[in-house]
């Protein structure tokens, strides 16, 4: 049986946090949904942001350098529409459907969406089982709440190779 348990990762863009997020959906299975924001790279470049329910598959463009029309965070465009219809869904159906809720990540461009914040803080309310992961950086009080509230582990190039088993060992109940 899995123990619920709820833990924040943050840590510089590009260490591996989502990597981290994706191997603990893998071991832990089922029980997992919610989001994840992948990089899209072109030639080696990255060019913007995907999301992706874990559990459905749905994916969509988070943000893009050649979208034109919304928000801007740096060089990208942010499609809040894609936010709102496949981020915030998997997110508040992870919280009726599943024991363990992820949301990767809460950053400059997700929180362009007030539906978004709504889906984070309804998550840090009620769900037992809860991943999230904060861009370093981020100085939005919602990120501070989850760095506070949840069990705080930073991503580094020297510790995220051993983090999965010390994570895992939280949501399984054994010690670490």
């Amino acid at each position: 049986m899995t123990i619920k348990a709820r833990i924040a990762l943050t840590g510089r863009p590009g260490v591996g946090k989502t990597m981290l997020i994706e191997r603990l959906v893998a071991e832990l299975g089922p029980a997992v949904g919610g989001m994840l924001t992948k990089e899209i790279r072109v030639c080696g470049h990255r060019v913007g942001f995907s999301l992706h329910d874990i559990a459905t598959g749905r994916e969509a463009v988070l943000a893009h350098i050649h979208q034109r029309v919304g928000p801007k965070v740096g060089r990208y465009t942010v499609n809040s529409g894609s936010l709102n219809e496949v981020g915030v869904p998997a997110i508040l159906a992870a919280l009726e459907q599943r024991s363990i809720v992820v949301i990767d990540e809460i950053a400059p461009m997700e929180l362009t969406s007030a539906d978004f914040v709504g889906a984070v803080e309804k998550a840090l309310n009620g769900a037992t089982g809860l991943i999230i992961s904060t861009h370093a950086h981020t100085e939005h009080a919602l990120a501070h709440r989850a760095r506070q509230e949840l069990e705080l582990f930073r991503v580094k190039l020297s510790n995220r190779d051993a983090l999965p088993d010390k994570l895992l060992s939280r949501f399984r109940g054994t010690a670490q």
